[in-house]
């Protein structure tokens, strides 16, 4: 099967999300001639001329070479900045994740590859039965998964890549991104990692104060995604 897109999951909120996906997006334009960004859960807006925006989906959108309805790319907007399926009840917003599969798969028929990216970690809910891994099993994509390098990282990491092979979706790598530049045996946690994940390293992020800027960081596909 013809690589199509991927699904982005982290460790937990705040560790690279979209930081990685608009580095994934970057890097396969080389390769694709239509990529884009899709986030389909986004709990938490700002206000931006008028308009109430994700920050993430901005951010995605800016990395994205093709333009689409913003009912495609992001699909839910939720005010509140918490767990999705709470932001929702209390937008008095239901979410379904066939609903979200819906605008994924009219997002696929105008781009040859699209970066989908999750919303904290892997197995937060969207409703009151559903999970954003269920959409993950859905879509069936191959999963990156951004590991936030902070103390506890080990066991995040190692029980997220379980979770994702116990869901039946190929780990088709790890991004290492540094949050605490003082942690102490920074080294050794992403040598232990590099061990234990059943999925290569595709790159190491570093510490960047500021903002920082994805078209920097330097990602190593697998060949099969060319």
């Amino acid at each position: 099967m013809a690589f199509d897109g991927c699904f982005v999951t982290g460790t937990d909120t705040g560790v690279g999300k979209t930081l990685v996906s608009a580095a994934l997006l970057h890097t396969l334009a080389r390769q694709h001639r239509r990529v884009v960004g899709m986030k389909p859960v986004a709990a938490g807006l700002i206000e931006q001329q008028g308009q109430w925006l994700s920050e993430d989906v901005l951010a995605l959108r800016a990395a994205s070479n093709v333009s689409v309805p913003a009912a495609l790319d992001s699909p839910v907007a939720l005010p509140d900045a918490m767990a999705p399926h709470i932001a929702a009840r209390r937008a008095g917003r239901a979410v379904t994740v066939s609903e979200l599969l819906a605008a994924h798969r009219a997002l696929r028929e105008q781009a040859d590859a699209v970066v989908v990216e999750g919303a904290g970690g892997w197995r937060v809910p969207v409703n009151d039965d559903e999970t954003l891994a269920d959409l993950a099993r859905a879509i069936g994509a191959p999963v990156v998964l951004v590991v936030g390098l902070r103390l506890g990282c080990l066991n995040h990491a190692l029980l997220t890549a379980e979770a994702i092979r116990a869901d039946g979706l190929q780990l088709a790598g790890w991004v290492a991104n540094v949050l605490d530049p003082a942690m102490a045996g920074l080294e050794e946690n992403t040598d232990t990692l590099s061990r234990w994940l059943p999925a290569p390293l595709l790159g190491n992020v570093p510490w960047m104060a500021g903002t920082p800027d994805a078209r920097q960081i330097v990602l190593d596909l697998p060949d099969t995604w060319r």
